[in-house]
């Protein structure tokens, strides 16, 4: 299984960058720190979302559509000619809402912060980063056959870095600082690099395209 950061660091990783800085007109360096924070928070509130039967059987669904399956990474060059189509842009509002719900804004604020990219900047990366994320999810299941729940939750946690019975990778923890099993109550301290985690999950990451 191929972890998200392994994703972005991938010359598929370089073009997305590109193809997400150019049609929000931010620069590569601030849309990459923006997306190395944002899809393991995004992969992190799935994970969540799927730790209850009725979101694993959500979120299994939804991967089974055509828009998820992993096929839009095959043809990124068409997805970002021209800019990105506004029916994936309305898919990525719906997939944040879910996820993230009324915390969105939370979300939006904290990134935001750290990258020092204006909200309506970070919230544009981040509707089209939550396709992105939910297609590698869909290549993934499909590579490993994944078809329930347990599956489902195996493949999250391997994308994150981890896997079940083992340590927690860093960024496993620093998505759950507090270990009480909700991620997104600590957004604000992991992402801001706050009393919990000093550095945060932007420090970790921060040279990961090495600017």
């Amino acid at each position: 299984m191929s972890g998200i950061l392994n994703l972005l660091s991938s010359p598929m990783g370089k073009q997305l960058v590109n193809g997400v800085a150019n049609h929000t007109g931010q620069p590569e360096n601030k849309t990459a720190e923006v997306l190395s924070m944002a899809m393991p928070l995004l992969l992190g509130g799935m994970k969540k979302n799927a730790s209850s039967p009725q979101g694993a059987a959500s979120l299994l669904s939804a991967l089974s559509d055509n828009k998820h399956d992993g096929s839009m990474l095959n043809n990124l060059g068409g997805l970002f000619s021209g800019g990105v189509d506004s029916s994936v842009i309305k898919d990525g509002e719906g997939i944040l809402n879910h996820i993230f719900g009324g915390k969105k804004t939370v979300v939006e604020n904290t990134l935001s912060q750290k990258s020092g990219l204006n909200t309506e900047a970070v919230a544009q990366i981040l509707k089209i980063a939550a396709p992105l994320v939910m297609a590698y999810l869909g290549q993934q299941k499909k590579q490993g056959d994944v078809k329930d729940a347990g599956g489902l939750n195996t493949l999250l946690g391997s994308m994150l870095g981890g896997q079940p019975d083992q340590n927690k990778s860093l960024i496993t923890t620093l998505l759950d600082a507090d270990g009480d099993g909700s991620v997104l109550d600590d957004v604000a301290g992991m992402v801001l690099g706050g009393d919990k985690k000093k550095g945060g999950i932007g420090g970790m990451l921060g040279g990961l395209f090495g600017k």
